[in-house]
């Protein structure tokens, strides 16, 4: 059975960081692009941030570019995204989420399964 657990969300000041990880289990993750996605309340949920299933390959939305970086550990089964400079747009729940194909970007439509969420809070 396939199960994704996020942790590592929380309430941080504007300008702080926190560090999401997304802990994958049921499958190997090395087969699988992973995806970080966020929805805000009101709003839809989008693309954050994706990684191939080497790595070799990261996307991330203009929003968060040059802020968050995605990572992962396949021997951990574990799959990581740095948050630095937060801005309180940024307060949302986060889903990780991954996709069987080769490459699924962040097009929410191209991934399987979903993890429950973590919600960060920036807030002064």
């Amino acid at each position: 059975q396939v199960q994704l657990v996020e942790s590592g969300g929380g309430l941080v000041q504007p300008g702080g960081s926190l560090r999401l990880s997304c802990a994958a289990s049921g499958f190997t993750t090395d087969y699988y692009t992973i995806g970080w996605f966020r929805q805000a309340p009101g709003k839809e949920r989008e693309g954050v941030s994706s990684i191939s299933r080497t790595g070799g390959r990261a996307s991330y939305a203009d929003s968060v570019k040059g802020r968050f970086t995605i990572s992962r550990d396949n021997a951990k089964n574990m799959v990581y995204l740095q948050m630095n400079s937060l801005k309180p747009e940024d307060t949302a729940v986060y889903y990780c989420a991954t996709s069987r194909r080769f490459w699924a970007g962040l097009d929410r439509t191209n991934y399987d399964y979903w993890g429950q969420g973590t919600q960060v809070t920036v807030s002064s």
